[in-house]
C-alpha cells in the first residue's frame, strides 16, 4: 500500500471532474440534437439494457478488488484468482446476453418502431456491446493494485475522442443509434488499452486447479443483490418508458438526473481508492486505520453531496435549461422540479455505497446490503407506480422522482440500522452537523440571490448568458461562504489540507 491515499484520492477527483465537464460539454448538444422523444428512447432502452448489465457483472468487479488485495503478492495465487473470477464473470455475460435477446424478441414494446428513423431492438444491441466487451476489461484488477494515475489518463484520453466523434458526426434524431454506439465506444477502448497492460501484473498461467466452489456462498447473494440492484437502480426510467408512451418524461428525467450523476459519480469513484485499503486494513486487523479510513471518505462524501444539493436545489431552472436547451426549445418538462426531487439521492446514494463497499465487502456480510436493497426495490417500484399514475399522471416523472428519493433514503436508514456499531460515528458526528449548517445556510441564500441576479443579468445579456453568468455567481458565493465558514469552525478536511500544506 505504498501510494498515499489522498494523492489517490486528488488523482480520481481530477479524473471524475474532467469527464464531468466532458459529459457537460456533450450532453446539452446531444440534448439539443436528438430532442426529448429520441433521447427518451435512447434513455428509456439503456436502463432495459443495464438491468442485464448488472447480473452480467453480479457485482464481481467489488468482489474481486478484495480478493485480488489479499493474494497480490503471490503472483501464483494472484494469477488462479483472476482467471477463475474472469471465467464466472464470462458465463454470466453470456447467460445474460442470452436472456436478455429471448426478452427482446419477445416483449412487443421493442418491436413499436414503425414510423420513427431508429429501431428499439437495434438500440438495444449496440448497447450490449457496453457489457460484452466490459468483460474482458479486468478493471478490477488495476484498482486492487492501485494504478489510479494509469486508470484516470487512459479514460481521459478515451473519453475525450469518444466525445469528439458524437460532436462530428451526431446531427440529428435519425442518428440516436450512431450515439448509442459512440457513447459505448469508450468501453471498447479500455477493454483494448488494459489487455495491452495487463501482462504487467498477471502472468496468465494455470498453476493448479480451479476452485469455484470457494465462491459459491457469496456468488448466490451477490446475484440476488445483482438483480435487486438493476431493477433498483433503473426502476425509474424504465416504469417512466411504459407509462409515457412517447417517452419524453423520461427524456426529462434524465436531464435532471444528469446533474445528480455527476456528484454520485465523483463519491462513488472514490471507491476505486477506498476499497483497496479497506481490506487491506480489516485483513490485517487494523482496526482503528479501517474506522479512520471510513470515516474519511464519509466525509469527503458529506462535503461534497451537502453543497451541491443545496446549490443544485437552488439553481434547478437554469441548470436544466442549459443541459437540455429547454429555454429555446420548450421541451423536457417538469424536468427542473425533477432535478429538486432528485437532490437528495446524492447524499443517500453516495453514504449507502461506502458503507457497502467499505465496511460490508471486506467484513464478507454483503447480504445486509441484500436485504436492504430488496425493500427499496420494492419500495420503488410500488411508489413509482403509484405517484406516477395516481397522484402525478399529469407529471409522472415528479411522482417517480419523488418515489426514487424515498425509496433511497429508506434503505440508507436500513442499512445504519444493520450496521450501526460499524457505521454510526462514520455520519453522525459534531463533523456532519458543521457541514449541514453551512448547506442550509448557503441554500437559504441561494434561493433568493438566484432569481435577484437573473432579474439583474436579463436587463444586459440574453437568456442563455444570463442563466450561465448566474449558475457561475452563485456558485462563485457558495464556495466562498462553505469554505471559509468550515474553516472557522474547524472543519476535519478543511483542518486536515490545511495541516498538510503547512507541513510542506
Amino acid at each position: 500500500m505504498k501510494t498515499s491515499i489522498n494523492t489517490s484520492v486528488v488523482v480520481n477527483i481530477i479524473r471524475t471532474l474532467t469527464m464531468t465537464i466532458l459529459s457537460f460539454i456533450t450532453f446539452p448538444y446531444v440534448c439539443r440534437v436528438l430532442g426529448d422523444t429520441a433521447l427518451g428512447a435512447y434513455s428509456w432502452v439503456s436502463a432495459f439494457v443495464y438491468y442485464f448489465f448488472i447480473l452480467a457483472r453480479i457485482s464481481i468487479p467489488n468482489i474481486a478488488v478484495r480478493e485480488c488485495v489479499k493474494v497480490k503478492d503471490d503472483p501464483a495465487k494472484l494469477s488462479i484468482k483472476v482467471q477463475e473470477l474472469f471465467i464466472i464473470q464470462a458465463i454470466m455475460t453470456l447467460i445474460s446476453f442470452a436472456l436478455m435477446t429471448l426478452v427482446v424478441f419477445i416483449v412487443p414494446a421493442f418491436k413499436a418502431s414503425e414510423g420513427l428513423s431508429y429501431d428499439y431492438q437495434t438500440l438495444v444491441f449496440v448497447l450490449s456491446l457496453n457489457f460484452l466487451t466490459g468483460v474482458l476489461s479486468f478493471e478490477w484488477v488495476f484498482t486492487a493494485f492501485e494504478k489510479h494515475t494509469y486508470m484516470s489518463i487512459r479514460s481521459i484520453i478515451i473519453y475525450m475522442l469518444s466525445d469528439i466523434v458524437i460532436f462530428i458526426f451526431i446531427k440529428n434524431p435519425g442518428h440516436v443509434t450512431l450515439y448509442a454506439f459512440f457513447s459505448i465506444l469508450g468501453t471498447v477502448l479500455i477493454v483494448i488499452s488494459n489487455l495491452i497492460y495487463l501482462p504487467r501484473l498477471v502472468k496468465f498461467k494455470k498453476n493448479e486447479r480451479y476452485n469455484f466452489r470457494q465462491y459459491m456462498p457469496v456468488l448466490a447473494v451477490l446475484f440476488v443483490i445483482s438483480i435487486v440492484a438493476a431493477v433498483y437502480d433503473k426502476t425509474d426510467s424504465f416504469i417512466l418508458g411504459l407509462i409515457d408512451t412517447s417517452k419524453a418524461s423520461v427524456g426529462s428525467y434524465s436531464v435532471a438526473m444528469k446533474g445528480i450523476e455527476i456528484i454520485i459519480g465523483v463519491t462513488t469513484s472514490l471507491s476505486m481508492v477506498f476499497i483497496p485499503r479497506a481490506t487491506y486494513y480489516y485483513e490485517k486487523h487494523d482496526e482503528v486505520q479501517f474506522l479512520n479510513l471510513n470515516k474519511y471518505a464519509v466525509n469527503i462524501a458529506t462535503f461534497i453531496c451537502v453543497p451541491a444539493i443545496a446549490t443544485m436545489a437552488a439553481l434547478a431552472s437554469p441548470i436544466t435549461a442549459l443541459i437540455s436547451g429547454s429555454y429555446s426549445s420548450g421541451g423536457y418538462k417538469d424536468a427542473n422540479i425533477v432535478l429538486i426531487a432528485l437532490t437528495i439521492l446524492m447524499l443517500t446514494y453516495s453514504v449507502s455505497y461506502i458503507i457497502y463497499t467499505q465496511v460490508l465487502i471486506p467484513k464478507k456480510k454483503e447480504i445486509i446490503y441484500m436485504w436492504s436493497m430488496l425493500v427499496g426495490f420494492i419500495l420503488n417500484i410500488g411508489l413509482s407506480l403509484l405517484f406516477g399514475l395516481v397522484f402525478f399522471k399529469e407529471s409522472p416523472a415528479i411522482g417517480v422522482a419523488i418515489a426514487t428519493t424515498i425509496a433511497d433514503a429508506i434503505v440508507l436508514v436500513l442499512m445504519f440500522i444493520f450496521t450501526w456499531k460499524d457505521s454510526k460515528s462514520l455520519f453522525f458526528n459534531i463533523n456532519t452537523i458543521k457541514i449541514v449548517a453551512f448547506g442550509i445556510i448557503i441554500f437559504v441564500l441561494s434561493f433568493f440571490l438566484a432569481p435577484f441576479l437573473q432579474r439583474l443579468l436579463l436587463n444586459v445579456v440574453s437568456l442563455e448568458v444570463s442563466y450561465i453568468l448566474e449558475i457561475l455567481a452563485v456558485v462563485f458565493i457558495d464556495a466562498i461562504i462553505y469554505l471559509v465558514g468550515l474553516f472557522l469552525v474547524k472543519e476535519k478536511l478543511i483542518t486536515s489540507i490545511i495541516k498538510r500544506r503547512a507541513h510542506q
